[in-house]
């Protein structure tokens, strides 16, 4: 039976679960859990009621004299969008126009002109609306040649040489604009039938695209175990969990996380359920922090009531102590593999900025590990063995630079979960420092 949630945010990623109460003593299975995403708000309510993602569809460009004449349509009134902008840019050159429509005369579609642009290039040029994080819509701009007017004869000759004259004349003009109509193509810009290009308020060059295959010899996407250790607190777990929220939805990876499946550690064991991962995961992350090699040991008694950090465990409902052991299990597993002289590839190791690389211990220093979130692009490459550099050119996956991962939505929360949690890394270390003192 259908029980829907009301009230869940747009454009967000979710987990549900569902399980039978009381559990059937016959079932192995008892529950379902399923990770969905909800709609954006221009797929719930329409384009014309959402401000944050409007845009214009209608763009029409025209040349006349020189002059590029680009007319598109207004957002409708209940948006309460007052102004725009226009940015065209070719050969290095960006040229920036500030739209302001008047309303009294057109409350539909406005047009506006662009000047001063070269003959004969290429223009790449957006509009969007003068909001913050505007999406805006994309459209090509060619400059054609201009036919100069040929100057007036300064002396009149006789009738006898003007009748030639002008024959001779109307004859080049003719083969003229036969050439110029073969070589370019008259301006013509025509309304796509696929969705138009669009691109956050943020972003300007747009790069050479590059379609790349990323599953050649894999019906399923790569499955992917993070292990962390919870005793640096709930900041430095909230991290951990955003950043496997950005790697399954913009990473191409199934993610495998304790924290999202919390039934089957209960009833598996912490140790029991990290070591099956182990071995049906293609990849194991672990994340490094200062409290895997400066944490307790797991024989340390757990009944200590003045050890904040482990009251601190204690509210995630996870034993930090056998995820620690299942990390250390993760190094005994690379220090055979390496003996052995077998592939390590299949481990790797990741700080995040406010951690330091003496916080990796040292046996998982023998495996490939990376500084997140600068490293995101060699991480995707790890994962799906796709080269980001090769002769004359190199591989940008959108949302996944360095500069552009913050430009979605988990990208953003994963940036702003891992400041908190430098934060409060801080804050413990001062803490430290002023009690030894």
């Amino acid at each position: 039976m259908s029980d829907p949630f009301p009230g869940l945010s747009l454009d967000s990623q979710y987990a549900v679960t569902v399980m039978a109460l009381p559990v059937p003593e016959e079932w192995k299975k008892f529950y379902q859990s399923k990770i969905f995403s909800t709609r954006s708000c221009a797929e719930k309510n329409g384009l014309e009621q959402c401000r944050k993602d409007w845009y214009p569809k209608y763009v029409s460009v025209m040349q006349e004299v020189g002059a590029i004449t680009v007319t598109f349509n207004l957002a409708p009134p209940n948006l309460d969008i007052r102004s725009y902008f226009s940015l065209c840019y070719a050969n290095g050159k960006k040229k920036y126009i500030d739209i302001t429509p008047n309303f009294s005369k057109n409350k539909t579609h406005h047009s506006y002109q662009l000047n001063d642009l070269q003959e004969g290039t290429n223009y790449t040029c957006q509009i969007a609306a003068n909001e913050v994080d505007a999406v805006r819509r994309t459209f090509n701009v060619q400059v054609m040649h201009i036919q100069k007017g040929i100057l007036p004869l300064s002396v009149i000759p006789s009738m006898t040489l003007m009748l030639p004259l002008c024959l001779a004349v109307v004859t080049l003009l003719v083969v003229f604009l036969v050439v110029v109509t073969r070589r370019r193509p008259k301006l013509q810009m025509k309304e796509p039938d696929i969705k138009p290009d669009i691109s956050s308020y943020h972003q300007v060059d747009k790069p050479q695209e590059e379609v790349v295959s990323l599953l050649r010899n894999r019906r399923t996407p790569p499955r992917l175990l993070i292990c962390y250790s919870s005793y640096d607190g709930p900041a430095h777990v909230k991290a951990v969990m955003q950043l496997g929220a950005f790697i399954q939805r913009h990473m191409a990876t199934q993610v495998c996380l304790d924290l999202w499946d919390s039934l089957s550690v209960a009833e598996e064991g912490s140790m029991a359920w990290h070591y099956r991962q182990m071995r049906e995961s293609d990849f194991v992350l672990v994340i490094c922090s200062r409290g895997l090699s400066h944490g307790p040991e797991p024989s340390k008694p757990e009944g200590d009531d003045t050890n904040e950090e482990a009251d601190a465990l204690l509210d995630f409902g996870f034993n930090a102590f056998s995820a620690n052991a299942a990390i250390q299990l993760i190094g005994e597993e690379v220090g055979r593999a390496k003996a052995r002289g077998q592939d390590l590839s299949k481990y790797m190791a990741a700080i995040f900025e406010y951690s330091e690389e003496t916080d990796i211990p040292t046996v998982l220093r023998l495996v490939s590990h990376y500084m997140l979130t600068s490293d995101l692009p060699l991480l995707f490459s790890h994962l799906h063995g796709v080269a980001l550099h090769r002769p004359g050119g190199y591989l940008k996956i959108n949302h996944i630079s360095e500069e552009g991962f913050t430009k979605v939505p988990a990208g953003a929360a994963l940036q702003c979960a891992i400041y908190e949690a430098g934060l409060s890394m801080r804050a413990k270390r001062r803490h430290s420092v002023e009690g030894g003192d």
